[in-house]
């Protein structure tokens, strides 16, 4: 059983079933074998795969370990690469059985090589890059500062991912978009 960051507004009951007395409390919500489905089909897990995580980490141990764990491993392999890590480190970390994390580590295998591989990193970094760049304009713009050519271009130009995240904070605070390149700010 584990318990999610999340909470669910209750209007009449607390969960030992009293009347509440703030119509405003909150309880956090718990999750245990009997609240998550055993998701042991590839399809299943493609549909939702958060759930699909829940699942591996409550019923994923036991000779059925691999038949849970097996599919969600091929789903992660399809999803964005970020979201992929997360989830295979919050199912590693939340496996208890230590057959299941064996099981678990040999399916990540080639995902983490996915995962690491210089190519795959490059691919990441570079839309981060670019991420970056469109936030730094898409703040400028939304404060209504004009953004000369010759800023846009530098900003574009700029393929320094810490440089950039520095013009991202930047771009919260100047009055004039040239001002995002002043090194002598603190």
């Amino acid at each position: 059983m584990f318990c999610l960051g999340q909470f669910q507004n209750t209007r009449e009951l607390s969960p030992c079933g009293d009347t509440v007395a703030d119509p405003g409390a909150k309880w956090p919500l718990v999750l245990g074998p009997d609240d998550v489905p055993v998701i042991a089909d590839e399809t299943v897990a493609a549909r939702d795969v958060t759930l699909a995580v829940f699942s591996a980490i409550t019923h994923g141990k036991g000779p059925d370990a691999a038949a849970i764990l097996g599919p969600l491993a091929a789903v992660l392999e399809t999803v964005d690469p970020d979201s992929a890590s997360m989830f295979a480190e919050l199912v590693e970390s939340g496996l208890v059985d230590t057959q299941a994390k064996k099981i678990w580590k040999e399916l990540m295998m080639p995902v983490n090589y996915f995962f690491k591989n210089p190519v795959a990193v490059k691919l990441r970094e570079e839309g981060r890059v670019e991420e970056r760049i469109a936030g730094i304009l898409r703040t400028l713009d939304r404060r209504h500062i004009e953004v000369p050519a010759s800023v846009r271009e530098r900003v574009r130009s700029c393929t320094d991912p810490d440089q950039l995240q520095i013009w991202v904070e930047r771009a919260y605070d100047v009055t004039d978009a040239a001002d995002l390149f002043d090194d002598d700010r603190a």
